[in-house]
């Protein structure tokens, strides 16, 4: 494992001792990370100008704020939807609904960029680079201990297509997006495919180099780790947020609803070169929703929380909005707030903390709608993985709201799997997609229950009219502390 601090590494080590391997065992090494967590550094000195940003902060929501409502970003969707009405392009209809968020790069290097006084005088002088985990993992370890040795820069299309200013349907940067908010195309990575020869570990960081297998982000990595191979299939990773993927093939499919299309995986070993495209919907707030619940003792282990809310038949009328981040797809506000509807004196926690469970089915449910609408596909079964997929109840009620079986795999860490999977199938280890699927095993299928369809649809139904409440929430405030 590698960090650093203040530009100095730490010690390397293995992270699994006990395994007793050395270096030279190592077939080859495989990296997947979160996407859309970045930093810069210093080509000439190594030195990381700021810590990493991730995908998580708000420093920039007030540029994101005033780019959404300029006059640059409306003209732009405005001609976007011109030019997709005469030429029916899905990239231009993409733009059209155009819509910057906090999760993506753009703005938060933007920010950075305006903030940071040192980055900014650098930059001038051509010495500064961009990285997303990926990119600057890989220019470390290739790096090795010697920080002013210049390595090649580069960067997962994977990671890259999720960053804001990646064009997934040219596959290329978007030059419209780097001239408009002023980001030059030196900072940035080459872009590789997931199969590329992406080299060694430096012999300096563990006595012998590694071989290193690929590099590919978290979603995409879920998608190997589930074997969702087939255009059509659809796969749920319950994290720190929800992502819902669907696997489009070679079609890049534009989206009006808040959905977005990304670059899934692109290789050229395997069973043949492929390009294979997603479609993508989030809930940014899943597993950071549990963890609060847990902090204000609603219970001590999350694994208590599905048995509390099977303990009572109902939330007893109350709903829970999950918005720490926002709404995300379909209701698309990042100004809702957060909190408890309907508490009465019968209320209990468990009924507390059935309503809490509900609201991240009812979210990933409606990514579901989002999806069907979008792609119009015919799924058959929904496939999960991540910490949160562990709770019996919100797959049963996933299952049950969607009609489709629910199918968890016995790794809950389908993202570490699916990387180990697709740098095995580099290096040769493995040869073919269909060695993975046996190899994949199934823990368990939620089966949709017909009698709690019903019940479901309209518990949700009320929990959408307590949405309506916490809509541009935070809005309402900053006029009240105005008057």
């Amino acid at each position: 494992m590698l960090g650093y601090e203040d530009s100095k590494y730490y010690c390397p080590v293995f992270p699994y001792p006990d395994a007793k391997l050395t270096a030279k065992q190592i077939a080859c090494l495989s990296i997947t990370t979160q996407r859309n967590t970045f930093t810069c550094w210093n080509k000439l000195t190594g030195n990381v100008y700021h810590n990493f940003i991730t995908w998580k902060d708000l420093r920039a929501d007030t540029l994101v704020q005033q780019w959404n409502r300029s006059f640059k970003l409306r003209a732009l969707k405005a001609g976007a939807k011109l030019l997709h009405f005469f030429t029916r392009n899905k990239r231009f209809l993409a733009g059209s609904v155009i819509k910057l968020m906090n999760p993506q790069v753009t703005m938060r290097l933007a920010w950075v960029l305006q903030n940071n006084a040192d980055l900014q005088r650098d930059v001038k002088d051509g010495n500064v680079l961009y990285g997303t985990i990926d990119s600057w993992l890989l220019y470390r370890l290739r790096q090795g201990l010697d920080q002013s040795r210049v390595v090649e820069h580069i960067g997962d299309v994977t990671n890259c297509t999720s960053t804001g200013f990646y064009d997934p349907f040219g596959q290329e940067w978007a030059g419209w997006a780097l001239n408009l908010f002023d980001i030059k195309k030196e900072l940035l990575p080459k872009v590789v495919d997931n199969s590329y020869d992406f080299g060694y570990v430096d012999e300096s960081l563990f006595g012998s180099p590694i071989k290193i297998g690929t590099s590919i982000s978290d979603q995409s990595a879920s998608l190997w780790g589930n074997c969702c191979f087939e255009k059509g299939e659809v796969k749920i990773t319950m994290g720190t947020g929800s992502f819902l993927n669907v696997n489009t093939g070679a079609t890049c499919l534009a989206s009006v609803h808040g959905l977005y299309p990304l670059v899934g995986y692109k290789m050229a070993t395997c069973d043949s070169p492929e390009l294979v495209y997603l479609m993508e919907g989030a809930s940014n707030d899943n597993g950071s929703i549990i963890e609060w619940a847990m902090s204000i003792g609603l219970f001590t282990d999350p694994r208590d929380s599905a048995t509390m809310a099977l303990s009572v038949p109902d939330s007893d009328g109350v709903s829970f909005i999950p918005a720490f981040s926002g709404l995300g797809p379909p209701i698309r506000d990042d100004t809702a707030g957060t909190g408890f509807i309907g508490i009465k004196a019968s209320t209990r926690k468990e009924h507390l903390v059935r309503a809490i469970l509900e609201s991240l089915a009812y979210r990933i449910a409606l990514l579901y709608v989002c999806a069907l609408e979008e792609t119009r596909y015919t799924f058959t079964r929904i496939k999960v993985d991540g910490g949160v997929s562990r709770n019996d109840f919100i797959c049963q009620t996933l299952a049950d709201l969607t009609g489709l079986p629910v199918e968890r795999g016995e790794v809950a860490d389908s993202t570490a799997l699916g990387a180990m999977f697709l740098a095995g199938l580099n290096v040769g280890i493995w040869h073919s997609k269909q060695e993975l699927i046996d190899i994949r095993k199934i823990e368990r299928v939620f089966e949709p229950n017909p009698a709690n369809k019903s019940k479901c649809l309209n518990s949700m139904r009320s929990w959408e009219r307590a949405v309506e409440r916490f809509k541009r929430w935070y809005i309402a405030e900053e006029l009240n502390s105005l008057n």
